[in-house]
C-alpha cells in the first residue's frame, strides 16, 4: 500500500516514473497524508538509516554540508526553478523555517536541473527564501539516497532528518506548511 501512496504522491510532482522495487518492501514505513499535498512516508527511529554525505556550493557559492547540521533537526527539500509545484511550496517551506528555527530546526535545498544558479537564485529572490540550497544541477548528490525515499525523477521532494543525521521521515510531492509542521515537530520533540 505504501507503494500505491507514493506513486500517487509522485503524479503530482514535476518527476518522472518511479523505478522497478522502489517502494517498502517491508512495509515498516508508515505513509500518511495524501490530496493536493504529497505523500510523507515516516519511518520508526529503530529503522531509519544515516542520511548520506550531502556537500556542495550554496546558490550563494559557499560551502554548504549535511553533516554540519548534526545535532539539529534539517528539513531537506529538493526543488527547481522550473517546476511549478516547488514553485508553490516555497513560501510554505519560508514560513516553516521562520516558525520552527527556535526548536533547532535547519532547512536546507537542493536545487536541482538549473544548468547555471542564475535561475535558481532568482526563485530564492522572488520567494524570500533565506536558506540556503546546494545547486546540484545534474542530480548527482540525489543518486546516495534510498529511491524509495528519494526518487531522483520525483521533484519536489522533502526528507526530514533527525539529530542523529537519519531520514525520519520523505514527502514525495509538494509540501504544505500544515502537512510538514506536525512531522517536522514530532521528530524535534524526539529525545536526542
Amino acid at each position: 500500500m505504501t507503494t500505491l501512496l507514493l506513486l500517487a504522491a509522485m503524479a503530482t510532482g514535476c518527476g518522472g516514473e518511479t523505478p522497478a522495487g522502489s517502494g517498502d518492501p517491508g512495509g515498516r514505513a508508515a505513509a500518511v497524508g495524501a490530496g493536493t499535498a504529497g505523500t510523507a512516508t515516516v519511518l520508526p527511529a529503530a529503522e531509519r538509516r544515516p542520511a548520506p554525505d550531502t556537500a556542495g556550493r550554496d546558490l550563494a557559492g559557499r560551502e554548504q554540508e549535511l553533516l554540519a547540521y548534526r545535532g539539529k533537526v534539517v528539513v531537506l527539500n529538493v526543488w527547481g526553478s522550473w517546476c511549478a509545484p516547488c514553485r508553490a511550496e516555497a513560501g510554505e517551506l519560508e514560513a516553516l523555517r521562520g516558525e520552527l528555527a527556535p526548536r533547532g530546526v535547519q532547512l536546507l535545498g537542493i536545487n536541482v536541473r538549473d544548468r547555471s544558479a542564475g535561475p535558481a537564485r532568482q526563485f530564492e529572490k522572488l520567494h524570500g527564501l533565506r536558506y540556503p540550497s546546494i545547486h546540484d544541477p545534474d542530480g548527482e548528490l540525489l543518486l546516495a539516497y534510498p529511491p524509495a525515499l528519494l526518487n531522483p525523477q520525483a521533484i519536489p521532494t522533502t526528507l526530514v532528518i533527525d539529530r542523529q543525521g537519519r531520514i525520519a521521515a520523505a514527502v514525495s510531492g509538494p509540501v504544505t506548511r500544515a502537512q510538514l509542521a506536525p512531522l517536522v515537530t514530532r521528530v524535534a520533540e524526539e529525545p536526542a
